[in-house]
């Protein structure tokens, strides 16, 4: 591993870390404004968090795994960041491969399971199996989008995928996997019509019920910076124009693309309301359709 990748990594993960709480504070502003509220500060959710981390760490069960559920969860989102193109391309090369990248952005979802399953709370368990079925859902939309990349690129390379993409322009099938994942995305951060796990009003938090202080921080933290990862790769795999020598300047550009897109996410939330997790199936199942017509027009060469 070079050095280069090494500071490269760093700052992949710095950005995933320390700009997710910004970009939910915008967001958060936004739907506020939307609503006619002044709403909180954009840095309220820097203060959510510190303030979390400084209180008192109530659990309702023990173990040394079900202590460490939290840290993992926000672990496998910062694994992820290196797996994501942000300054360009990824910055472990190969290493981070589409099939990696598609087992790593489930461990997320994963930790949540066992740690609602472990909590002993029966509203925690419905949250656990909803999230289950929200995965089963969603995820294979994310391994076909990245599939029909793959058959483009002929290589199994994020960076590949990222790098063919920007040097021929737009081709239908790929246009066809981002409009996919972007249909996908609202579940994928846990936004309306699809914060079906979590559902206040129903199961008062799902998986999250039990939790408090630092370990409501750390999945708090958790999923902001997946929001903004998932933005990340689908604005940096399925529209990375352009593409500059500069890595300072693909930031900046990959930023302005993802603010955009996380103020689409936020208008679909203001919007709708909360889908039941028999509608969110149906949906998903045409978005699979959808995805599976990306992938037959990839394979005749479009």
């Amino acid at each position: 591993m070079s050095s280069e990748s090494l500071i490269m990594g760093v700052l992949n993960v710095a950005v995933a870390l320390f700009l997710a709480p910004l970009f939910e504070g915008i967001m958060r502003k936004l739907k506020a404004a939307i609503h006619s509220r002044k709403g909180p500060p954009i840095t309220q959710p820097y203060l959510d968090i510190m303030k979390l981390l400084v209180k008192e760490d109530f659990r309702t069960a023990s173990g040394v795994l079900y202590g460490a559920l939290p840290a993992l969860a926000l672990a496998s989102v910062l694994v992820l960041s290196l797996l994501t193109p942000m300054f360009g391309e990824p910055p472990f090369g190969f290493a981070g491969d589409v099939i990696v990248l598609i087992y790593v952005a489930t461990m997320m979802a994963v930790f949540i399971m066992l740690n609602a399953y472990a909590s002993g709370s029966p509203y925690a368990a419905v949250g656990g199996a909803r999230e289950m079925m929200m995965v089963l859902a969603v995820e294979p939309i994310l391994a076909i989008g990245l599939i029909v990349g793959v058959l483009k690129s002929g290589s199994l390379a994020v960076g590949d995928i990222m790098i063919w993409n920007a040097t021929h322009g737009p081709a239908i099938s790929m246009g066809l996997a981002g409009i996919t994942l972007f249909l996908a995305l609202q579940a994928q951060v846990g936004k309306l019509p699809f914060d079906i796990p979590e559902a206040d009003q129903e199961i008062m938090g799902g998986p999250f019920i039990e939790q408090s202080g630092p370990r409501l921080a750390l999945f708090k933290w958790a999923f902001m910076s997946r929001q903004l990862v998932m933005a990340f790769l689908l604005v940096q795999i399925f529209a990375p124009w352009p593409v500059l020598g500069n890595p300072a300047a693909n930031l900046v550009i990959a930023l302005a693309k993802v603010l955009v897109l996380l103020v689409l996410v936020t208008l679909v939330d203001v919007v709708n309301p909360r889908l039941r997790i028999d509608q969110a199936m149906i949906y998903f199942t045409r978005v699979v359709f959808v995805a599976l017509g990306a992938l037959a027009v990839a394979v005749i060469g479009r």
